[in-house]
């Protein structure tokens, strides 16, 4: 597992993190998006500047992305258009999908942000300790020192939000590599130079790969921007975030143990959001990461259906990228483990695995017509049973509505 951010260089330099910590602290909304943004940067260029998306590449990955609509729009019945109007991809560099996405889940972490106020919030009612914003706005550094958690948290949240933003930019090939919905829109964000980079280490045609994750892309704007599954998703998202708990001791425990002199002790305290900032996951987030992740078996495994079904028509080595894909799936990267960790969004390749029997299950027996049922309504989203028994899932989506 590679650390938490590249070697070398500083990506607060020019910004005071520990310079000016009354301008720093003071005035923050739930997270401090300045901080957000400029680690989310740091990390995903590493460092180093970065280059626009040239021309030529962005004109072949539009004829790429067009075909491949055609072909899931004919393939799934479904449309690829959240807003009726005409898809198309946006080819961008590391950081500036960053800067896009941290955007877009800026909802979702916003409301992580508002959850730990209010439970830090019930946990000094509880202890007595009362209100001490008015200290803290008369003598900023008394505030932080005696309120640690509540000073430092959009801070720290800022710092944690850029990390996994940063990580997924040097990973993720388009913007469904962790699959949560965004700001409605039929602009798709791809990272052309992680799609070759990744073409060039498995020996594959690159527009074969381009062609696959175009397909891939497409089929998970069209599931996921279903009206009721996007609720769903989003619903439940919101609920696991928002029963995080705070030990309010948790905080100043974990900073008493790191050496801010030493930049590895700092990188491996930043891959401990759940340590660093003080949360605890509460006994219903076990719950509802279950809720998520049944959710997200049952897109996964209709969106490798159909790669599949398009997948041996459209792409001539697609059986030697799939391979090299599935082995991609075997391990987590840093990225998709933080938001596990985060934000309780985790699919990889058991859950791929259970979501494929599943569809093959459903194909078995209903046909691809069938199948087409499982986006009709929310009615026709499979339990957790349901996923173990497709069978199961077809006799109750027969039964007439009471």
């Amino acid at each position: 597992m590679s650390g938490f951010g590249p070697p070398g260089g500083n990506p607060f330099e020019g910004f005071p993190l520990f310079g000016d910590l009354a301008r720093m602290f003071a005035g923050q909304g739930p997270v401090n998006w300045d901080v957000a943004r400029q680690m989310a940067m740091w990390i995903a260029t590493e460092g180093k500047p970065q280059g626009n998306v040239e021309p030529m590449e962005r004109i072949r990955l539009e004829e790429l992305a067009r075909v491949a609509d055609l072909h899931v729009s004919d393939a799934t019945g479904l449309s690829t258009s959240i807003s009726g109007g005409v898809l198309s991809v946006l080819p961008v560099s590391r950081g500036d999908w960053a800067l896009h996405s941290l955007e877009s889940y800026r909802p979702v972490l916003e409301r992580l942000a508002t959850a730990l106020a209010r439970s830090e919030e019930s946990a000094e009612a509880g202890s007595g300790l009362g209100d001490l914003g008015a200290e803290f706005s008369a003598d900023p550094m008394s505030g932080l020192m005696g309120n640690l958690g509540k000073v430092i948290r959009p801070v720290m949240l800022g710092l944690q939000s850029g990390v996994m933003l940063g990580h997924l930019a040097r990973d993720s090939f388009g913007q469904y590599d962790l699959p949560l919905p965004r700001r409605p829109a039929d602009q798709l964000l791809l990272i052309p130079a992680n799609i070759d980079a990744f073409a060039s280490e498995w020996g594959l045609e690159t527009d074969d790969l381009r062609m696959l994750v175009c397909v891939s892309e497409i089929t998970h704007h069209a599931v996921l921007g279903r009206p009721h599954v996007r609720a769903r998703l989003l619903a439940l998202l919101d609920d696991y975030v928002s029963r995080f708990q705070v030990d309010p001791d948790a905080v100043e425990a974990s900073f008493s143990d790191i050496d801010l002199s030493d930049p590895g002790a700092v990188q491996k305290a930043l891959g401990r959001p759940e340590t660093l900032l003080g949360i605890v996951q509460s006994p219903e987030q076990e719950v509802l990461r279950q809720r998520i992740e049944n959710l997200l078996t049952a897109v996964a495994g209709y969106v490798d259906h159909v790669l599949d079904s398009v997948g041996h028509g459209l792409i001539g080595s697609y059986e030697r990228i799939m391979e090299a894909v599935r082995r991609r799936r075997a391990e987590a990267s840093d990225g998709e483990r933080f938001a596990a960790r985060l934000i309780g969004l985790e699919i990889g390749r058991a859950q791929f695995e259970r979501g494929s029997t599943f569809v093959r299950g459903v194909v078995e027996r209903a046909g691809d017509e069938g199948l087409r049922r499982l986006w009709h309504s929310e009615r026709e989203l499979p339990t957790a049973a349901e996923l173990d028994a497709p069978g199961l899932w077809l006799a109750r989506i027969d039964l007439p509505d009471d």
